[in-house]
């Protein structure tokens, strides 16, 4: 451990706010900052983990490298879990609270949404997760109301979980609980590492989530206002004031993101991404995670214009098709109750608000340029066809999401049923309004 950490904890450390977290135990790892092999442990990119100066070596403490505390743990003196709280990438700041909440699966814990500027305020409960031993973490716990977490607490609170069963030498863990959703499965990516031995993890995890995790947390570091840089062996992910900027291969798994980390030479750029290019960088970072600029806002004159009426039938079937088949009948009612409409969107490609979308006016424009640039026949067709995908992927996370819900208003035999009928159908045709669809775009109108 090198002494410039130990110091820079020291002055952390000596902080009120810091130290009412567990006076006792932190006044002794204090202390301990002095010792031959003090109970820290720093991550590549500059994290400190500190941990009770005793035996059993309990986690207390993490801190980003500019000495903001991302995670706080009690512990009661006979070992159990009092709490633990944990800083999104968001800022929101998360709360677990053991066996306090009941489910279908039984004893629970409570997940809250806290207090910013306290020690331990619950302010509001987010939902339950099924109970946990924290000394013996051996899977990973399905939780009751996936819907209701705010932007990053589900990354937030399995980066928790995993540091702790890294701590504990747990080698591999399994996800324990109905429906393992892709979108559970790309949160886990986050976190953990899947099975190398897998050759189709997505496919198995959604087949009944028998897929073996290894736990891979990652650093969460906030450099600078609005802007937090998640890291691993490299930067995996940036949060720009609330919107999520990803990279695309997550060991092997390709998710095609509108918000892309990209590396361009010795900088890292944070970009809206669509037609295989960028339309426009957000930010620049270099290879630590530190900000080196922040370009303007693109201007967008866009007038807002409702999408053809065709578009809202043809979305439905594609997000269908590249989702887990129990959420078909959801995205279709979704979509049913969504206004698209083209236009501004400052910063992003896509905003959606209750019953309203609105996407991109420049995405739209760029788009239609290539498409009418094309020769007429096959180049066009293709150009089209990129054009419609990347709209539907660009709103596929968010109408997933709804569709989930409606899925989890159902009761549990209407759930089962709707998911083995869903498993056991042959895969859909494509439906006549896509074709309307890329007929339209071809023709050089959206």
């Amino acid at each position: 451990m090198k002494r410039a950490h130990l110091d820079r904890l020291a002055g952390w450390l000596s902080k009120p706010e810091i130290a009412r977290h567990d006076p006792d135990r932190i006044v002794r790892l204090a202390a301990a900052l002095e010792d031959a092999d003090p109970p820290v442990s720093a991550g590549r990119h500059g994290a400190l983990i500190c941990y009770e100066a005793a035996p059993a070596r309990r986690r207390l403490l993490e801190f980003d490298r500019r000495g903001h505390l991302v995670a706080a743990l009690r512990w009661t003196e006979d070992g159990a879990l009092l709490w633990a709280k944990c800083r999104s990438a968001t800022g929101t700041w998360l709360g677990i609270e053991p066996g306090t909440g009941e489910a279908a699966w039984g004893r629970s814990d409570r997940l809250w949404r806290l207090r910013d500027d306290a020690l331990w305020a619950p302010a509001e409960v987010i939902t339950v997760f099924q109970a946990l031993d924290y000394e013996r973490l051996d899977f990973i716990p399905p939780l009751a109301e996936p819907r209701r977490l705010p932007p990053g607490a589900g990354t937030a609170v399995l980066n928790l979980l995993a540091g702790l069963m890294k701590d504990q030498g747990r080698a591999r863990v399994r996800y324990r609980g109905p429906y393992p959703t892709e979108q559970l499965f790309t949160a886990l990516l986050e976190c953990f590492r899947y099975d190398p031995a897998e050759p189709a993890p997505l496919d198995r995890f959604l087949a009944g989530g028998d897929l073996d995790w290894l736990p891979a947390p990652h650093e969460r570091h906030h450099v600078t206002a609005g802007v937090c840089v998640q890291l691993r062996q490299e930067i995996d992910k940036v949060v720009i004031d609330g919107i999520p900027f990803h990279r695309a291969d997550w060991q092997g798994v390709i998710r095609r993101e509108p918000r892309v980390v990209r590396v361009s030479e010795d900088k890292v750029l944070c970009s809206l991404w669509a037609l295989g290019r960028p339309l426009e960088d957000r930010l620049v970072l270099d290879r630590s995670g530190e900000v080196l600029a922040a370009p303007p806002l693109r201007g967008d004159a866009a007038e807002p214009a409702p999408l053809a009426a065709v578009w809202r039938a043809a979305l439905a079937d594609l997000i269908a098709r590249e989702s887990h088949p129990a959420l078909a009948p959801g995205i279709r009612q979704v979509m049913d109750g969504l206004a698209l409409e083209w236009g501004p969107v400052p910063g992003d490609l896509l905003r959606v608000d209750g019953g309203a979308g609105r996407l991109s006016g420049r995405l739209r424009d760029a788009a239609l340029a290539e498409v009418r640039a094309a020769s007429p026949g096959a180049e066009r067709a293709e150009r089209a066809i990129a054009f419609v995908l990347e709209v539907a992927r660009l709103l596929g996370s968010e109408v997933r999401v709804r569709a989930q819900e409606r899925l989890e208003g159902l009761t549990e035999a209407e759930q089962q049923r709707l998911w083995a009928d869903a498993s056991a159908a042959p895969p859909a045709l494509l439906q006549e309004s896509v074709g309307r669809l890329l007929a339209l775009v071809a023709a050089g109108s959206a």
